[in-house]
Parts: C-alpha cells; sequence; structure tokens
C-alpha cells in the first residue's frame, strides 16, 4: 500500500502494480464469488471477474429482464447463471449489488446463507451505514466489505475491454475471518479497479449521495436547465443554447480537466475565457456553497436515505419515474441535445 499526497493530504491507495492481479487470483482461487443482481454494477463487475479468471457465478430471479441480459451476455443457466438462493449457497463470497431498495425486499433471503466465513460484499454503504432504516444487520461471524467503483457499471466495463481501469473506494466493515482486507482488495483488482483508495462503509455513502444529487447528476442537470433557459430567453437559437451550455463543456473542456486539470484547460483557452472564469468561479461557488451544506446535512441525518426508501418501495416507482424522465427527454434543451447528437461526425 502507498500513501499519496493529495493536495497536502496523505492517503492510502493501492494500485495493481502492488496488488496483482496474480495475488487476486491467489486470495480468491478456493473462494466463489455470486454476483446478486444484474443491473448497474452487475454486469460490468461479474464479466470482470470472470475474464480476469475469478471464479464467478451470477445470481438473479428466473425470467425477468436482467435474467434474459445475464443470458444475453454469455451466462449460462445451471452451470454459472441460477437464481438466487442456488447462487447464495453455492457462494463464499456474496456481492450484494441489487438496488439499495432491491435489497432491503431481499434481505430476508439472503441472510440465512451468511453462514459463517462467508463474505458479503457492497459497492455501496447505504444498506449497512442506514441499517436502522435497511434491517440489514450482518451475521457477525462473516466478512463485511466493499468495493465502490467511481462510475457505472458500463464505464467500469467499457474501460476494462479497452486495457484501463476505474479507481474505486475500498471499505472494511468487519472482519470475522482476518482475511477481509486481501479479499477486498482482490475483489477490487478483479473487478477492473484501476487503483483503489481507503474509505468506510459511512464517508462512502455520505460522498456518494451528496455527490449524485450534487455536481455529478443534479447541479449539473439544474446549471443546464438555468444556462440554456436564460440563453433561450434572450433569443439565442436552440442548438446555440445547447452548444454553449452542454456540447462544448461534455465534448471539448471536460476532456482537458481529465487529463491535465482545471488550471491546465483555463491556461489552453483564450484571455477572455480565463478572465471570464477566474471571475465568475467565486461567484458560482459562493452562490452553490449553502445548497451543498443543505444537501451534505440532508444526507448525513438520514432524510436522503428514509426518502430513497419510502419512494424506491412504492408499487407505482417505476411508472412515476418515467413520467419525470419523458418531462427532461422532450424538454427543448435535451431535444436540441438529441439534434446535436446526431450531427456529431
Amino acid at each position: 500500500m502507498a500513501q499519496i499526497n493529495f493536495g497536502g493530504v496523505l492517503e492510502n491507495v493501492v494500485t495493481r502494480e502492488e496488488f496483482t492481479l496474480e495475488k487476486a487470483r491467489e486470495v480468491l482461487k478456493n473462494e466463489t464469488v455470486a454476483v446478486i443482481g444484474y443491473g448497474v454494477q452487475g454486469p460490468g463487475q461479474s464479466l470482470n471477474l470472470k475474464d480476469n479468471g475469478i471464479n464467478v457465478i451470477v445470481g438473479q430471479r428466473k425470467g425477468g429482464k436482467s435474467w434474459d441480459k445475464a443470458l444475453a451476455d454469455g451466462w449460462v443457466e445451471g452451470d454459472n447463471l441460477f437464481e438466487i438462493e442456488e447462487a447464495c449457497k453455492r457462494a463464499t463470497i456474496i456481492q450484494y449489488l441489487l438496488s439499495d431498495a432491491g435489497q432491503i425486499a431481499s434481505w430476508p433471503v439472503i441472510k440465512p446463507f451468511l453462514t459463517k466465513g462467508k463474505a458479503l460484499y457492497f459497492s455501496h454503504g447505504f444498506g449497512i451505514t442506514f441499517h436502522e432504516k435497511t434491517g440489514i444487520v450482518p451475521p457477525a461471524d462473516v466478512d463485511v466489505i466493499l468495493v465502490a467503483p467511481k462510475g457505472s457499471g458500463t464505464s467500469l466495463r467499457r474501460l476494462f475491454v479497452n486495457g484501463k481501469g476505474l479507481n474505486s473506494s475500498y471499505a472494511v466493515f468487519q472482519d470475522a475471518t482476518g482475511n477481509a482486507n486481501n479479499r477486498v482488495l482482490a475483489l477490487g483488482i478483479g473487478v477492473g479497479s484501476g487503483y483503489l483508495f481507503e474509505t468506510n462503509f459511512k464517508k462512502e455513502v455520505y460522498s456518494d449521495l451528496t455527490g449524485e444529487r450534487g455536481v455529478l447528476m443534479g447541479a449539473l442537470a439544474g446549471l443546464f436547465e438555468a444556462q440554456f433557459n436564460i440563453l433561450r430567453e434572450k433569443g439565442h437559437s436552440p442548438s446555440e443554447a445547447f452548444n454553449e451550455t452542454v456540447e462544448e463543456l461534455t465534448q471539448s473542456l471536460m476532456p482537458l480537466v481529465a487529463e491535465n486539470g482545471m488550471d491546465w484547460m483555463f491556461a489552453n483557452t483564450s484571455v477572455t475565457a480565463q478572465r471570464g472564469a477566474l471571475d465568475w468561479k467565486g461567484k458560482f461557488r459562493d452562490a452553490t456553497a449553502p445548497v451543498f451544506r443543505e444537501l451534505y446535512e440532508s444526507v448525513a441525518s438520514g432524510k436522503e436515505a428514509a426518502r430513497v426508501i419510502a419512494e424506491g418501495s412504492k408499487p407505482e416507482y417505476r411508472e412515476n419515474l418515467e413520467k419525470e424522465l419523458k418531462e427532461i427527454r422532450e424538454s427543448e434543451l435535451w431535444q436540441a441535445g438529441a439534434a446535436v447528437r446526431k450531427l456529431r461526425p
């Protein structure tokens, strides 16, 4: 494990060079990893594990869309694709990758298979951190570990296929066997992480929920809408408003930030852009800081978790979600976006 300086703070980071794939295979050589759930993270993590030579099976309810997707991805019923109960029975490590609502609903099914010495793996700290709301309390004689890729399962798989890796956080909540740390690092490398940084379950879920509602999704979508709407109000065409709001950011500027940092991107734009960005950066920071503080406090208090559980457990949730997504999809902003994407070379 290496200590890396992140802006003056030393953090523990594990790389592929330190914890090699060969070592991961050795740690997991006598394990059977059951990936329960084949939705957001399940496909990418299970396929990467399989391609990396780890003994992995998939557990999913038979007959649904996810079962059919698993079959289409090459999993074979009765060989490495099973009903959830059978997969859990065969497993020594259960990767619990259902949605948060799905984890709550399926916990009574999963728990009896968590016998002494097994490991329970999460990619999100939600169920454990908010156990008073979720009811997810593992037995004391199993390892409880976490590997959380910092991106979608689709991105994890795409980068893996291209010989790259997505950074992930890792944590050990409960070390019943004395081998939990080796298990979690081996699985982190096995699922295709570029490197692993240490955290704990609470910090993972607090940062994750804040990020999703903030810069990564909620705030970004809100900023897009605000700027696009102002430009349209002032007479700019939909294509011009979209290009200046979304297209240039996602296709040009963000790749530069990802490669070299914000300072490099600023240094390699016009003086007009530089001055404007530097002069207005602080205004946006100060204007949004109270919202981010309110958001973090809402996450830490459990209010966001309670809302997720309440809404996600409603029978009509999917129907209502589609209405909300339809409203976004059919807005002028994203209709313009669809037209612009078709014009990309």
